[in-house]
């Protein structure tokens, strides 16, 4: 269906005219054939020997795209990515985009689809958003054999003394489920298992999607998958997939999903698509080793955290980058007029729901009220000495003097600011945000030749106590005054200390709908604490996870879910994606 007199972001997509999938290697400097294994129209695998053969090659530069903290309207910075990938075309230059590949759940619940919108989209649109080349399935897969085995191993009488009790291992499935939230498995007959309380959660909140996203190659892949820690034994020593020897048979199942995935832009620019990790639980960003090859393939490698920059930016900083060892040149902060004025606190916005007429209305002191949000997440990009841009994603219900308002907001945060149309226009939409950013980097190289600007930097040593890197993030990123933490989270981290996991970094869980813990709170809120309720180890990742609020790692349906207007046609097109 269309909206308006702008076709549905379908309907675009199924008029793109694709180029073939080798072509757009070749647009990349990947001349080799065999280092495509193409996946049907539109769609290829790279092999990682590409990483060694583009090594010599010089270096693009390296932008974040990240935004305000995102409210239930959507701010667009896969869009924006997109569009600034592809707006770099016109001003000469050469661009990669690298984003995280859709989950079905979302995709069938109430988000849609998330290959960008409008006339800014990744291509084919449909196999982005359903299946792809089946990485999500063999993350699933790989998962629950892991869980299979575990099981199984209690069953065969428990050789390895693991403490039921202790289990932290669950199931995934990429569906949402709310009703597989809380079971009870192994219930039936004796041959039916061992009875114990389990539960499903999405696969992208597997600790396996976040290893596939985090790993540098097959091999590294392979160690990391060992190091998943299941549960403990009666005295307490963690028990690893590599001691339940199922780490091997892990690492055969995403042989191939470990390759990125090769689409391409509405305009023909090459996008990267590969690894989805949660949000809230994990680093929210695509995989490392996309933009290893990424990185030198043209002038420019646009990559895209999740939620704002207090969430997916800050982990991209200090647990991809450690982990890639490249060092991003800039940063674009998404925001828009109407999520401004939401974070105001001044409107009551629901998902799915109708917008506020009032909204709607011109009104830049509403803009301004909430831009103390902008101002915040700006300041979390250049914590990282990173300079950063504001795309002003912009909609036809906005005013003249509501762009301007944000422009003075970014003025006097000492950032550039661009107005964007690409959802409308495409790369052509986009051309002031590619040439701010161009300039951004570029007095920023001038500064840090005259010794005039500092270079990127970690937020905190990995040498640093558990406690210290959680309170830096707190009070430097989230803006609290202080961390509370209950009795058992406490203990889990003098635990996980004494277990040798202290130099590991932190992935701090909590809400993405507000730079606080608190979702009900909007803007900048100052004079809180961050409570820490529980804290556990993702091992094989790399990454220690303290949760602070309840977070839910298996979504549920609505009302109306988006699955219930999706069908195919008769010619069998597929209805409903948006």
């Amino acid at each position: 269906m269309s909206t308006g007199s702008v076709p549905s972001n379908i309907e675009i997509a199924r008029g793109a005219k694709l180029l073939p999938i080798g072509e757009v290697a070749r647009s990349m400097g990947i001349e080799r054939e065999e280092l495509i294994e193409p996946y049907g129209e539109g769609v290829g695998k790279i092999k990682l020997e590409a990483m060694e053969e583009l090594g010599g090659r010089p270096r693009a530069r390296y932008v974040l795209v990240s935004a305000i903290t995102p409210t239930p309207l959507g701010e667009g910075k896969t869009t924006t990515t997109v569009g600034l990938g592809q707006a770099f075309s016109h001003i000469g230059r050469r661009a990669t985009i690298a984003i995280r590949q859709a989950s079905m759940g979302p995709a069938f619940g109430i988000k849609g689809g998330a290959a960008g919108g409008g006339y800014s989209q990744v291509v084919p649109m449909e196999r982005l958003n359903l299946h792809l080349t089946g990485d999500l399935h063999a993350v699933t897969e790989a998962h629950n054999m892991l869980s299979a085995m575990l099981d199984n191993h209690l069953y065969q009488g428990n050789s390895l003394g693991i403490d039921p009790h202790s289990i932290s291992w669950r199931r995934v499935m990429d569906v949402n489920d709310r009703s597989l939230r809380n079971i009870v498995i192994g219930l039936g007959g004796r041959v039916d298992g061992i009875p114990r309380q389990s539960g499903f959660d999405i696969t992208a909140a597997s600790e396996v999607m976040a290893i596939l996203a985090l790993c540098t190659s097959l091999e590294d892949l392979r160690e990391r998958l060992g190091r998943i820690v299941v549960g403990v034994d009666k005295e307490g020593r963690p028990i690893s997939a590599e001691d339940l020897k199922a780490a091997g048979a892990m690492a055969v199942i995403l042989k191939e999903a470990v390759k990125p995935n090769l689409m391409q832009t509405l305009e023909g620019t090459p996008a990267l698509v590969h690894a989805g990790p949660f949000g809230n639980i994990a680093t929210g960003n695509s995989s490392v080793v996309a933009d290893l090859i990424g990185i030198h393939c043209g002038d420019y490698l646009i990559t895209e955290a999740g939620f704002g920059a207090d969430m997916g930016a800050e982990r991209f900083f200090n647990i991809k980058c450690r982990i890639s060892g490249l060092k991003p040149d800039a940063a674009v902060v998404v925001s828009t007029v109407r999520a401004l004025k939401a974070h105001s606190g001044r409107y009551q916005i629901k998902a799915g729901a109708p917008l506020p007429e009032e909204l709607l209305k011109e009104n830049p002191e509403d803009v301004l009220a909430g831009a103390e949000n902008l101002k915040k997440q700006l300041e979390n990009i250049k914590l990282h000495g990173v300079p950063a841009v504001v795309a002003i994603n912009a909609f036809p219900t906005d005013h003249p003097s509501e762009h301007r308002a944000i422009e003075e907001v970014a003025r006097e945060a000492g950032a550039r600011a661009a107005v964007c149309h690409h959802f409308l226009k495409g790369g052509k939409g986009a051309v002031e945000l590619a040439e701010a950013l161009e300039e951004t980097i570029e007095e920023n190289e001038k500064e840090k030749r005259g010794g005039q600007s500092s270079s990127f930097r970690f937020l905190y040593p990995l040498e640093a106590p558990l406690k210290q890197k959680i309170e830096t993030i707190a009070t430097e990123v989230y803006g609290a005054q202080g961390v509370e933490y209950d009795q058992e989270a406490a203990r889990q981290l003098e635990e996980y200390e004494k277990a040798g996991f202290g130099r590991l970094p932190v992935c701090i869980a909590k809400t993405h709908l507000s730079i606080s813990s608190d979702p009900a709170l909007k803007g900048a809120p100052r004079g809180w604490k961050l409570p820490v309720r529980e804290v556990r180890a993702s091992v094989g990742a790399g990454f220690i996870y303290p949760i602070c609020g309840q977070m839910r790692t298996m979504p549920g349906l609505s009302a109306h879910p988006a699955a219930e207007g999706i069908d195919l046609d008769e010619a069998g097109n597929v209805v409903g994606l948006f």
